[in-house]
């Protein structure tokens, strides 16, 4: 009796156990989390419809406005968990929107879902899409931009930060004619160019014929927003012309080198951009935020540096003020690296272009240099080599003349160099062969092309010497020699560093040489040093120089119809500066010194 009773208890354990376990197995009838489910598949599709959802219409236009809003490439909708209660459940997920440029916005939000009958529908409200979006609201995805970066000197000095500007446009169209709003753009840019020079000047005849090839809009010019009104007043509502502000790096300084700054500007500009970064936000039907839910911060773009350098600069700068209406001009370079440190010119020199740079004039005895190293390399002479110095001297029929008929008789070649002895360096090119001058020309650069990112450059130029009288010309710079105050500013550079560095104007820019420069004999190249410091020493040509340091050189008077060019080329070696000047038709060599002192002096002075 015992046994069966035990057999029957385990009979009904076993029934209610396979009970239990039937019912954990089976769904309940009218779950919710299908709905769910469905509903989060409709989403990811920008499929909802009335048979998942209470207010379908609502829903379709808030998701249309945040996926627009967000720029969304794809929506990933996971479900999490349901909760529920009778008629009554909580789905709760998570959402992964894919952005643009890789990025995306995942968060977890709820739903609530009610029953009726036997169907499931999701209770439509704008949280569901995010638990912090209201009634007409939506998710936007914004750019955050990034703070410009400025360009600062090689000294540290800030030259160009993030400001406005003003772009003088045409309507083509609506112009009086090509010849007169030509004309008048001309003449505003230049009363512009008298408050701010960083304002370019147009030639009206050549604006005339771009205009007169155009059409629709046309852009002629950016003026800094110093010289807006000046600009107006000039243009005095010319038809047809407009300005049109805009972002711009802008001078800190803006007498401070405009035009190479404004070179510079255009040449580094996505440089200094940065990388945007992103947001965001919770926004009304008229995209007014008013929240924030997410924010990657822009990451700013490191300062561009040029080899500008504040200081030396302005010292040129100053120094040419005293002769303001004349054409003269000053270049500097740091014969270690290249860097180009100054490039200054007068107004009346800024009317003919970039004259530092491109300028090209017959170099007077500057070019002496060269032949110089000619006769050290390729005649066996030494800086002790005996020398002819005679007053004149006829050679292939040409009559060679010192300054003011001077002569030495026979002296030694650094003699010569320091007292620039116009027939000692025609005798010594005159016996070169064809070619070998214009071979040394290209161990200090000149002759050779350079394109240097922010500058336009041209060196000069020397005669291949196919006949005896082009050599003999060309050995004390006249004839066909040209040279540009940037080109012999290389010159000494390379002459102070005994190899040829290559310029540079903005670091990380690349200039290209149009051929390589050939290397120098270093015993050549100290000698020639030599020489250049007895122009600088008592009885050279350059002895007048008052401002102290190690300065070596060599003055030029070139003469042309009309006149003659004053220049001198040298370096300091103290702090590492290779420079030239020249003042156009500035006569005797003295000018160009007196302004390379005056350089060197402004240098010296206290900073301001």
């Amino acid at each position: 009796m015992v046994a069966g009773l035990g057999i029957l208890a385990a009979v009904v354990v076993a029934a209610v156990a396979l009970a239990s376990s039937i019912s954990s197995c089976t769904p309940r009838p009218n779950d919710a989390e299908p709905a769910a489910s469905d509903f989060l598949s409709a989403l990811e599709k920008r499929e909802v419809n009335s048979a998942l959802i209470d207010d379908a219409s609502a829903a379709e236009t808030s998701l249309n406005e945040t996926w627009g809003g967000l720029q969304a490439e794809s929506l990933s909708a996971s479900l999490i968990d349901v909760n529920q209660d009778d008629n009554l459940a909580t789905a709760t997920y998570e959402l992964r929107w894919d952005l643009p440029r890789e990025r995306d916005l995942t968060y977890q939000a709820q739903m609530t879902l009610t029953q009726s009958g036997n169907t499931w529908n999701v209770r439509w409200q704008p949280s569901v899409l995010h638990p912090r979006l209201g009634a007409n609201q939506h998710l936007e995805l914004r750019a955050v931009a990034p703070s410009q970066a400025s360009v600062v000197s090689s000294d540290g000095v800030e030259l160009l930060k993030p400001g406005t500007a003003y772009r003088v446009l045409v309507d083509t169209d609506e112009m009086r004619s090509a010849g007169a709003t030509g004309a008048g753009i001309s003449a505003a840019l230049a009363k512009a160019h008298e408050v701010d020079r960083g304002v370019p000047l147009r030639d009206a005849e050549d604006l005339a014929k771009q205009l007169q090839d155009a059409s629709g809009t046309y852009s002629v010019a950016v003026v800094p927003a110093p010289a807006r009104d000046a600009f107006e007043t000039a243009l005095a509502g010319e038809p047809g012309v407009r300005l049109n502000e805009e972002a711009s790096m802008v001078n800190a300084q803006p007498d401070f080198a405009p035009d190479i700054m404004a070179r510079v500007g255009e040449l580094v500009r996505d440089d200094l951009q940065g990388d945007s970064g992103w947001s965001v936000d919770v926004v009304n039907e008229n995209g007014a935020s008013y929240e924030e839910i997410k924010r990657e911060d822009a990451a700013p773009a490191p300062a561009v540096h040029i080899s500008l350098d504040h200081r030396v600069q302005r010292a040129a700068e100053m120094a040419l003020e005293p002769v303001a209406g004349q054409q003269a001009m000053i270049v500097a370079i740091r014969p270690s690296t290249g860097g180009i440190l100054a490039i200054a010119q007068t107004p009346a020199a800024d009317k003919g272009g970039n004259l530092a740079t491109m300028g090209q004039y017959p170099p007077g005895s500057t070019f002496k240099i060269l032949t110089a190293f000619a006769g050290l390399t390729k005649q066996g002479l030494i800086p002790g080599s005996p020398v002819p110095c005679p007053g004149t001297m006829n050679i292939f029929g040409r009559t060679v003349t010192n300054y003011a008929g001077f002569g030495m008789g026979t002296v030694p070649l650094e003699t010569a160099f320091a007292r620039s002895c116009n027939t000692t360096f025609a005798d010594i090119s005159t016996k070169l062969a064809p070619g070998e001058l214009q071979d040394i020309g290209k161990q200090f650069g000149l002759g050779l092309d350079m394109e240097i990112p922010g500058v336009e450059t041209i060196t000069g130029s020397i005669p291949v010497g196919e006949e005896p009288l082009d050599r003999t010309e060309a050995g004390y710079g006249q004839g066909l020699d040209l040279a540009s105050p940037f080109g012999m500013a290389l010159v000494s550079a390379a002459a102070a560093r005994g190899s040829l560095p290559v310029p540079y104007l903005v670091e990380g820019e690349e200039t290209t040489l149009s051929e390589d420069a050939p290397p120098m004999d270093p015993q050549a190249a100290e000698e020639l040093r030599q020489m250049m410091a007895a122009v600088t020493g008592p009885g050279g040509t350059a002895s007048a120089f008052t401002a102290g340091g190690d300065i070596r050189g060599k003055t030029g008077e070139a003469e042309i119809n009309g006149g003659s060019h004053s220049w001198f080329t040298g370096y300091r070696a103290d702090d590492d500066i290779a420079f030239a000047t020249l003042v156009v038709l500035g006569g005797g060599s003295e000018a160009a010194v007196a302004l390379s002192d005056r350089m060197l002096l402004n240098l010296d002075a206290p900073a301001q």
